[in-house]
């Protein structure tokens, strides 16, 4: 992966079980728009789920994204 936005993200994502683009912005201080462009990319790359909720959106990680994060942690 090329991005550690995108790593900090999905670790958010995994310890919050689920995350909303506020949450994961608030939760890591950065800039809304940067959290969606980088939630957009680890969605379609397989690595996070989308599930509407409403008028939420909950992100969470994909069987994919668990086992990229487990990987990644060998390092």
């Amino acid at each position: 992966m090329a991005n550690h936005r995108r790593i900090d993200i999905m670790r958010f994502v995994r310890r919050a079980d689920g995350a909303t683009l506020q949450q994961i912005s608030d939760g890591l201080k950065c800039n809304f728009k940067t959290i969606s462009e980088h939630t957009r990319r680890l969605v379609q790359a397989g690595l996070l789920n989308k599930k509407y909720q409403g008028q939420r959106v909950l992100h969470s990680l994909s069987p994919y994204g668990k086992r990229f994060l487990t990987f990644s942690q060998t390092f």
